[in-house]
C-alpha cells in the first residue's frame, strides 16, 4: 500500500479526471444512459445463466459504520466513502461474470426491485452539474475495485504496519504482502478479504472488468427513496445480457 503522502498526490490526480464521457444524449444528463445494465439485480441465477452471465456470490462486507468506499483499494484506499450512509450490518456481494472478466458487482441491503436509480456521489459532486456525456466514477489504476466500509482502512494500516515490522528493512507492497494470497485462490478474479484477523472489518475485492479506468457506482432506490442495492457498472456487457459482447469498449 502506498503512504499517506503518495496517496494525497493521487487524490489530486483524481480529482482532476472526475469526469469522463459515458454517453450523449439531447436533452441532458440521464441516469438511463450512463448504465444499461441495471436489470442484473433483479434476475435469478437461472435467469443470469441464460444470459451466460455467471452470478458469484461473493459472502458478506461488514459495514461498521454504514460509510460505503467504492473505490481501487491498492490505488486509492481512502477515497471518501459515498454521500449516501447504509445502516451499519453485513451485506451480501454479487458478482456478475461474463466472457471470463468481472462485468459487474452489486452489494445488497434489502430486497426487492429498484423503483429507480442514481449516480453514487462523494460529499459535493451533483449530477446536476454533470453535461450529458459525462459522469462521476472511481478511478482504477491496480485493475481490482472494491466495497468496503470507510472504518476499515484503519483496519488495512494497522495490517501494513505489522507486516512492515516483521520487514522492517522491506519496501512493502500490500498486494505481494497481502492481498495476491486470498487473490490467488480465484485466480486474482476476487476475493473476501480481512486485513487484520479476529477484527471486525473486511473488504470484498474484485477485477475492474477491463482492468484500469473510470467506473461508475449507482444507487438501486425503493420508491420511497430507500437504498436496495449498490452497482458498480465495469462495461463489459450491454442490457444485462453476456451472450453477444459489445463491438466497442
Amino acid at each position: 500500500m502506498r503512504n499517506r503522502m503518495m496517496r494525497a498526490a493521487r487524490l489530486l490526480l483524481c480529482a482532476a479526471a472526475a469526469h469522463v464521457p459515458v454517453s450523449a444524449s439531447a436533452a441532458g444528463w440521464d441516469v438511463s444512459k450512463a448504465s444499461s445494465n441495471f436489470e442484473l439485480v433483479t434476475l435469478g441465477d437461472t435467469e443470469l445463466s441464460g444470459r451466460s452471465i455467471n452470478a458469484i456470490h461473493m459472502g458478506n462486507v461488514e459495514l461498521t459504520s454504514g460509510r460505503i468506499v467504492a473505490a481501487d483499494p491498492l490505488a486509492q484506499p481512502d477515497r471518501p466513502a459515498l454521500a449516501r450512509t447504509v445502516a451499519p450490518g453485513d451485506y451480501p456481494v454479487t458478482l456478475y461474470q461474463a466472457f471470463g472478466r468481472i462485468a459487474a458487482a452489486s452489494m445488497r441491503f434489502a430486497e426487492g426491485k429498484p423503483d429507480h436509480w442514481e449516480l453514487a456521489v462523494l460529499p459535493g459532486q451533483d449530477p446536476a452539474t454533470l453535461k450529458d456525456d459525462e459522469i462521476f466514477g472511481y478511478p482504477v489504476d491496480a485493475g481490482v475495485g472494491c466495497y468496503m466500509d470507510a472504518q476499515t482502512l484503519d483496519r488495512i494500516d494497522e495490517r501494513q504496519a505489522q507486516v512492515q515490522a516483521q520487514k522492517p528493512d522491506a519496501d512493502i507492497n500490500y498486494y505481494d504482502d497481502v492481498l495476491a494470497a486470498d487473490l490467488d485462490a480465484t485466480k486474482g478474479h476476487y476475493a473476501l478479504h480481512r486485513p487484520v484477523a479476529g477484527k471486525k472489518g473486511n473488504v470484498a475485492v474484485f477485477w475492474s472488468g477491463w482492468g484500469d479506468g473510470i467506473y461508475p457506482v449507482f444507487w438501486g432506490l425503493d420508491r420511497d427513496g430507500h437504498a436496495l442495492v449498490l452497482l458498480t457498472d465495469f462495461a463489459v456487457i450491454e442490457n444485462a445480457d453476456g451472450r453477444r459482447e459489445p463491438k466497442l469498449q
